[in-house]
């Protein structure tokens, strides 16, 4: 099996060479799934197979990019979990926060998929810092969403970043890249005195990458003499996603 496990191997095998030929329909189709459109009541997608053959439904209408991941999810289910019919709840697609191991191996293969390492990593080395205007470039060139995309970077360890999900109660979860050290933990509660104040409760729709002191962040009692860069962006449902860059390479020895 080649680096990057099932899903670049079905890419590789289709002979995809570029972001643009990824077309998941086509894909589904070429392992025995079909996708079609449909009213669905109390989930975002399902599959139901039978011997090599299956029929993928997602819900009419919609964000086209969410939609590209529900397919790329059920063909993780397809490729994993074939034998068992899988109906998959909005909340459980895509979301950093679910515990269920059988969803986040589907939500690796839709990120494996639509954004394989062999295209994706060279893709970010065009990129010289991280940043959301990075993020969304990447986003628009994969035809994915802004989380799904800041998921993958963090994954692949392209940058030395940390992903952090706030909402009006406090910190709800984070992800942060294996080049970052585990000490660097970040704080349950945002500092007063982070820019990012002004995007979780004003009407601030994106902060600009600031370099702030890395206390604001992390209880550590060597935590004041770093700094990192802060951005934040709000998200759905009151949330906020903040990107933290680790750019002191003291604080990732």
């Amino acid at each position: 099996m080649t680096h990057g496990g099932p899903a670049e191997s079905l890419l590789r095998s289709l002979g995809i060479a570029k972001p643009a030929e990824i077309d998941v329909e086509a894909i589904a189709w070429s392992v025995g799934a079909k996708v079609r459109e449909g009213k669905l009541e109390s989930c975002e997608a399902r599959i139901i197979g039978y011997k090599d053959r299956a029929i993928i439904t997602v819900r009419q209408g919609g964000d086209p990019r969410r939609k590209r991941f529900s397919i790329a999810h059920e063909l993780g289910h397809w490729t994993h979990h074939r034998g068992h019919s899988s109906i998959c709840r909005a909340s459980e697609i895509g979301n950093p926060g679910v515990a269920n191991q059988v969803e986040r191996q589907a939500d690796r293969f839709a990120a494996d998929l639509l954004m394989p390492r062999y295209l994706f990593e060279p893709s970010v080395a065009g990129h010289r810092r991280p940043s959301f205007e990075a993020l969304d470039a990447l986003a628009s060139e994969y035809s994915t969403s802004r989380i799904a995309t800041a998921m993958r970077c963090v994954d692949i360890a392209a940058w030395p970043i940390m992903l952090v999900c706030h909402n009006a109660a406090g910190r709800r979860w984070f992800k942060r890249s294996e080049l970052v050290p585990e000490r660097w933990f970040p704080r349950a509660d945002l500092d007063p005195s982070s820019p990012s104040m002004a995007v979780l409760f004003g009407d601030l729709d994106r902060s600009r990458p600031q370099i702030i002191a890395a206390d604001a962040w992390f209880d550590r009692r060597d935590a004041s003499g770093y700094r990192v860069t802060e951005q934040s962006v709000k998200a759905l449902g009151g949330e906020m996603l903040t990107l933290l860059a680790f750019n002191d390479p003291k604080m990732l020895s």
